[in-house]
């Protein structure tokens, strides 16, 4: 479980980088959880877009992935969202204590 000052760590972090990968009006198929989980264990910090035409809530995407890579939701912000996980080979983000 992230703490404040390690989620507004990930923040700042993330603020840097743009969506890698983008949900439409397919949802989460069990390709895109497959994509997403060997996306974080490559970089850790990864950040998703929902497409307007998905008519999911970013939010309600986010979980639902983080629940299915054991990742976990950082933020989101309109329809971006950011998720971490450690990495077990590839670590390269330390979090502040």
């Amino acid at each position: 479980m992230l703490t404040g000052k390690q989620r507004s760590y990930l923040k700042g972090l993330a603020n840097g980088i743009e969506p890698i990968f983008q949900v439409g009006k397919n949802g989460i198929t069990e390709n895109f959880i497959k994509q997403v989980d060997e996306s974080l264990e490559a970089r850790e910090l990864i950040k998703i877009k929902v497409l307007n035409n998905s008519l999911l809530d970013a939010k309600e995407v986010a979980l639902e992935l983080a629940e299915s890579t054991k990742a976990e939701f950082v933020q989101s912000i309109g329809n971006k969202f950011i998720l971490y996980r450690e990495s077990k080979d590839n670590k390269k983000i330390q979090l502040p204590l």
